[in-house]
């Protein structure tokens, strides 16, 4: 279907965890598109209320979240609801705002599975694109903030235990679009530092700079509204790598102290040197991400996720290398191509893609450090039979279903 031929309702995704920059950012949208429909949803003790408001009226209504669940209120109930709006209202564009700790990648995800009146959520409505407001006052603390979100009381869900930090590096990451909100009372200097963070932090992004006290709501419109800026084939953010899409810059002279380094290397990592230097490899990293694979583990690909002070690592799933080539097709196409394009003779698939971001980070001394993790020549020699018998302190830490090709990023727990 063409464009111009595409006649679904419209729907723009507004997320942030400053909720009145954000707002703000919707407010100036519906004073500009008088036909728009804004949908806003804000979590409370027992449930949410959503909003539904266009320029003449604003309608209110009380919900509980599906079982203590985000990710099911979000299939079973707030996009079904907003299907239904967009359809009464044809022809105008809607924005959804969804609660402050909630995720775009999540919204994506539960729109994957969602059915309205036995439709699929796809055939009613149209995704424009996915547009994160960011408050550049408060990004650098946020995104060293690793604090649990049922410890601050803000949390999507009775089971939701992400940390702040990963809640803002995630709807930054999946965004197609980027706004960063207010003008910092350091000057000009102390603007462009969130601005450099966040072009290293998403560079696939497209990147607006509003001052909170001069906004031109007709321009606005007209940047982020019909651009057509999301792509349904991009994947999650901590596949992104995985599928052939780029981590991040390496950028290793800073930008207004912003540094960023990519390391990429295919010989395997000892599984115990590296887990001795997991400490040291947080040493002045605010966000890091990728995948990687150990001599101990050689047919998983393990993802590393890195946020607030933490480290996540989890399964992605098998290496083409470990899988029988004819289930390769349960694979991606821009996972199969990426890995044809960069097939090595001797560890075929098999590599690491690390991206690092920092303020005045070392990134020479980063390198070293990974460097020094990698198998010897002389350890190397030894072969895949005496690598899977290493020391490993991440035994049993990445089981792998039989049937997986790979895994998708994780919603809500």
């Amino acid at each position: 279907m063409s464009p111009s031929a595409d006649v679904r309702p419209a729907v723009t995704v507004l997320s942030g965890l400053w909720t009145g920059a954000t707002y703000a950012v919707a407010r100036a949208l519906l004073a500009a598109d008088p036909s728009l429909l804004l949908v806003r949803y804000d979590l409370t003790r027992t449930g949410y209320l959503r909003h539904v408001m266009s320029a003449d009226r604003v309608d209110e209504r009380r919900g509980v979240l599906r079982d203590g669940d985000m990710s099911l209120t979000l299939r079973d109930e707030i996009l079904p609801a907003l299907a239904r709006l967009a359809r009464a209202r044809p022809h105008r564009h809607v924005v959804l705002m969804p609660p402050a700790v909630v995720e775009p990648e999540a919204v994506a995800a539960a729109g994957t599975g969602c059915l309205v009146d036995g439709v699929p959520l796809a055939d009613l409505v149209r995704v424009d694109s996915y547009v994160t407001v960011v408050h550049g006052d408060y990004l650098l603390d946020a995104l060293a903030n690793g604090s649990d979100l049922v410890t601050l009381g803000v949390q999507a869900g009775d089971a939701d235990h992400r940390s702040l930090a990963d809640v803002v590096v995630r709807q930054i990451e999946y965004a197609d679009t980027l706004v960063l909100w207010g003008s910092r009372t350091g000057g000009p200097f102390d603007t462009a530092h969130p601005r450099a963070l966040l072009r290293h932090l998403a560079p696939w992004s497209a990147h607006l700079h509003l001052a909170d006290d001069r906004v031109d709501a007709t321009d606005l419109a007209q940047r982020l509204l019909h651009s057509r800026r999301h792509r349904w084939d991009v994947p999650g953010t901590l596949a992104r790598g995985l599928e052939g899409f780029a981590l991040g810059l390496h950028a290793p002279d800073p930008s207004s102290d912003v540094v960023s380094a990519v390391f990429r290397a295919c010989r395997p990592f000892h599984p115990q040197r590296l887990h001795e230097t997991l400490e040291a490899l947080g040493t002045g990293v605010l966000r890091s991400r990728g995948h990687l694979w150990l001599a101990s583990q050689p047919d998983v690909v393990v993802g590393w996720d890195f946020a607030g002070g933490g480290l996540a690592m989890r399964t992605l799933g098998r290496w083409l290398a470990a899988t029988p080539e004819e289930r390769w097709h349960q694979f991606s196409d821009q996972r199969r191509l990426a890995a044809s394009v960069e097939w090595h003779p001797y560890y075929d698939d098999r590599h690491h893609h690390l991206a690092f971001i920092g303020i005045d980070l070392d990134t020479a001394r980063l390198h070293r450090t990974l460097t020094r993790c990698l198998l010897t020549d002389a350890e190397l020699a030894g072969g895949e039979a005496t690598w899977r018998g290493y020391p490993d302190p991440f035994a049993g830490c990445f089981a792998l279903p039989d049937a997986a090709a790979h895994s998708p990023a994780a919603g809500y727990p």
